[in-house]
């Protein structure tokens, strides 16, 4: 479960991300994000659209999933990143932790957000 001091309050600070903010893309996901000095720690929102998939089940274990993938990698990251995670292709069900956790550093270290000699 990722923690409240890591969430977004409003949408202020998503519109901020979504028209400031850089993109880094795989397969199943992109992240925008955007370094935050006003803060201490990182801020993170997942977003699943009903064209990923009907169920409103399966898209909050996929809002789950990635909350914990994100949280498990937090410890590595450079700064406060404000991150918004938008999620396009339901594969994301099929996927393994390992694969899924490789899949978002992967990402994370393309975006620079972690270092690329971590995992």
């Amino acid at each position: 479960m990722l923690a409240r001091t890591n969430r977004f309050k409003g949408y202020g600070g998503l519109r901020y991300v979504y028209k400031k903010g850089s993109s880094a893309r795989s397969a199943h996901f992109n992240v925008r994000y955007v370094l935050n000095q006003r803060r201490d720690q990182y801020r993170l929102a997942v977003v699943v659209s009903r064209k990923v998939h009907k169920s409103a089940v399966k898209r909050n274990r996929i809002r789950r999933r990635l909350y914990e993938v994100f949280r498990l990698l937090s410890p590595k990251f450079n700064g406060p990143y404000d991150m918004v995670c938008t999620v396009y292709s339901d594969q994301i069900l099929q996927l393994s932790n390992d694969e899924l956790t490789e899949a978002v550093a992967q990402v994370l270290k393309n975006a620079n957000i972690i270092d690329n000699k971590t995992t």
